[in-house]
């Protein structure tokens, strides 16, 4: 009976990967460069960042890196295709400094191959390289290009991302949803934002034991501008497991919360 029950439910967990789809080409990536600003949950500036991409015929890369004041670094780099769908080629997550209980150097390959180095508080360094059978609709470094290519009346997707357990890969879901609606403002003028939440669902032993012991992350909140030409404004929640909670947040625009 136990036996039956694991084949079935491995079964089920085939049958999902088989069914994982890239987010279709809507708006189509070109160069560009933003400015960011970090603040705490509190509203304080906390650092600043901005966001570099580069687009060469249907191959683009994006970078995201987040300064803070006390000198931590929240860094990455990924290469992406859109031949009508978005497809990741490599992706470089770094973390490093006092904000963050653990330095992290990630490396994300289109064929599975995942490098993880992680070092501790007290100077403990871990590293692995696994392969992992990544899904269609691996989503690492890309949530901003996927965000503003997903309708606002859209009733939710799912996305697969690679993420570090210690010095481990774990392929775990992103739920997205179309949480509310919320304003926002620049230079006095108020526009409309939809609010997505995005929820972890980690899967496995995992996905069930984790909210027993507290361990589940955050959910996270994206803010999109609604617009014939999207562009993400804001994301609030956890930067890394078991992290603070801040915002980061298109510089310049006031957000009426």
């Amino acid at each position: 009976m136990v036996r039956k029950l694991v084949l079935s439910t491995l079964a089920l967990l085939f049958a999902a990967a088989l069914h994982a789809e890239p987010i279709r080409v809507r708006q189509s990536q070109g160069s560009g460069h933003g400015f960011l600003v970090i603040r705490s949950e509190g509203g304080e500036i906390i650092g600043h960042g901005d966001v570099l991409q580069t687009a060469h015929g249907a191959r683009v890369t994006t970078e995201l890196a987040l300064h803070f004041k006390d000198g931590s670094l929240d860094d990455e780099t990924a290469v992406y295709t859109q031949n009508g769908v978005f497809h990741l080629l490599s992706d470089h997550h770094i973390q490093k400094g006092p904000f963050f209980k653990t330095a992290l150097d990630m490396t994300v390959e289109a064929n599975g191959q995942v490098t993880i180095r992680t070092t501790d508080k007290d100077g403990k360094v871990q590293s692995q390289t696994k392969h992992v059978e990544l899904p269609s609709d691996v989503c690492n470094g890309m949530m901003a290009p996927l965000m503003v290519n997903i309708p606002a009346a859209s009733p939710g997707l799912k996305l697969g991302m690679v993420a570090p357990q210690g010095d481990k890969p774990r392929l775990i879901k992103l739920n997205i949803m179309p949480d509310s609606t919320a304003k926002f403002s620049d230079v006095g003028v108020t526009y409309n934002a939809t609010v997505f939440r995005i929820h972890m669902e980690l899967g496995g032993v995992a996905g069930v034991v984790a909210p027993i012991i507290g361990r589940q992350p955050g959910d996270l909140y994206i803010w999109v501008s609604e617009s014939p030409a999207p562009q993400l404004l804001r994301l609030t929640g956890a930067l890394a497991d078991g992290g603070q909670v801040v915002s980061v947040e298109l510089s310049g625009a006031t957000f009426h919360d």
